[in-house]
Formats: structure tokens, C-alpha cells, sequence
């Protein structure tokens, strides 16, 4: 008998600096001149050569069976031109290969903040309706390939999420 795939609905929270921190921070503008303190970017990039660039994706959607962590640094995404997009998370779990299920959680970010994922935070993503985004990243310069672990739904529980 096949294995039939279930698809789980995740409602997109408004992202907020309070409902993102499990997973992360969220980081919006400032001043000029403000000194830096808690509500910047607490970056762990110390373990290779930190790389930061621009990602061109296109199409991207709403769908995921995949979810990914990094445990070697934290990573910050952020879209250009104010471009809304979608991101789903789960909070790091120590040396276990597999994300809580219960725990993971979407998030709709808008186009005038970035964030940063802590140290193990599974995410999937940037998702977005808009044909194309550009992305800035700053992670390490070889984040995916030696720090790049990945669970698959499909292959675990037969499931695929759709972010709402």
C-alpha cells in the first residue's frame, strides 16, 4: 500500500520581537549612532569566515517538507526592496535529529526588518508569494556544507506543510 501524504495548514503569526524569541531576534531599524546593546543582532559567526551575500529566489510558494538547522552559527535573513515573505521555525533541540512537531510554528515578516535564527533553530524558508525576492544572508561562508542538516517530513511522517 502507498504511503498517502497528509498536508498540515500552518497559520503565518505576524512576526513580533516577543513571539519570535524562541527562535531568534528580530531586528528592525534604528538610529544612526545607537550603541550597540541587546536588540542587535547577537551573532555567532566565530567557527569559519563569515559570508555575507545576496540570494535571488524565484517562485518559492508556500509548501515545505524539509526543515533545516544550522549548529554551528546563527543566521540572518532579511528581503530587499520591502518584499513580505513567509518563514516557518522550531526551536533548536540539543542533539536530537529530529524537530519537535507540536513546536514548530510560521511567521510572516515584513519587508523593513531581518532576523536572526539562533544557534540549531530549524527553519524552512524564505516562502513568498512574489515571483521573485532577493534575500540578504550572512551566515558562515561554508554554512551548507558542513553545517547544513536536514529532516524530511515526507520521509518521517508522510507530511507536507502549507504555510496560511
Amino acid at each position: 500500500m502507498a504511503n498517502i501524504k497528509t498536508i498540515k495548514q500552518l497559520s503565518a503569526q505576524t512576526i513580533t520581537l516577543e513571539n519570535f524569541q524562541p527562535y531568534g531576534q528580530v531586528i528592525f531599524p534604528s538610529k544612526d549612532g545607537k550603541l550597540f546593546d541587546a536588540e542587535d543582532a547577537q551573532l555567532v559567526l566565530d567557527k569559519g569566515i563569515p559570508r555575507f551575500y545576496i540570494m535571488q529566489l524565484q517562485g518559492r510558494g508556500n509548501k515545505f517538507h524539509n526543515i533545516t538547522r544550522h549548529a554551528k552559527c546563527t543566521q540572518c535573513l532579511g528581503s530587499l526592496a520591502g518584499k513580505d515573505w513567509l518563514m516557518a521555525v522550531c526551536p533548536p533541540n540539543n542533539n536530537i535529529d529530529e524537530p519537535a512537531l507540536e513546536n514548530i510554528a510560521a511567521f510572516r515578516i515584513p519587508g523593513n526588518c531581518f532576523i536572526k535564527l539562533n544557534v540549531g533553530t530549524w527553519h524552512a524558508g524564505p516562502y513568498f508569494e512574489h515571483e521573485q525576492v532577493d534575500f540578504y544572508n550572512l551566515e558562515l561562508s561554508n554554512t551548507n556544507e558542513v553545517d547544513h542538516f536536514t529532516h524530511s517530513f515526507l520521509k518521517s511522517h508522510q507530511l507536507e506543510f502549507e504555510i496560511v
